[in-house]
């Protein structure tokens, strides 16, 4: 009766193991069919490139804010955009002095001017006043925006879509 297991044990590990040859033999056969068929492929368009002059084009966080009359509104430190990728405000760390009592506000992105933007240490043009910017409320992080424009009315986001 051992014997009848034993002999039984040995042939399901003969089986099992010329089970294991086989699917080995076969894994570098599908990589060769599947390299093949990678090499009928077309290869992959070239990603497009654009070129931006260093005088067309400059990052804004950190940079000063000031208003038409030179006066400092603080600084940009985010920027925020819609669902489609559309810039619709900026976030300025508005007030305070070395970054104690100051509080963060949101202004119309069309608010800002860029025109002097050439180097780190020019400012952003704000068109609003300081009264205008102090009476604004703070912006709070996951609570609904409420962005303060130059003139007009900034159309509501509408994420019920």
């Amino acid at each position: 009766m051992r014997a009848r297991y034993l002999v039984l044990l040995l042939i399901a590990g003969l089986i099992d193991s010329s089970l294991a040859v086989a699917a080995d033999d076969a894994a570098p056969a599908q990589g060769v069919r599947a390299a093949q068929q990678d090499a009928t492929k077309e290869p992959a368009p070239p990603p497009s490139v654009t070129v931006i002059g260093a005088r067309d084009a400059h990052g804004i966080l950190g940079r000063d804010v000031r208003d038409a009359a030179n006066e400092d509104m603080g600084r940009v430190v985010d920027v925020i955009v819609d669902r489609d990728g559309s810039v619709r405000a900026a976030v300025v760390d508005f007030g305070g002095f070395l970054g104690v009592g100051s509080r963060k506000i949101v202004v119309d992105w069309k608010a800002l001017r860029f025109g002097g933007v050439a180097s780190k240490k020019d400012s952003i043009t704000l068109e609003l006043t300081k009264a205008q910017v102090a009476a604004a409320p703070e912006y709070k992080e996951d609570s609904p925006l409420i962005v303060l424009g130059a003139a007009g009315k900034l159309a509501p986001w509408d994420f019920d879509k």
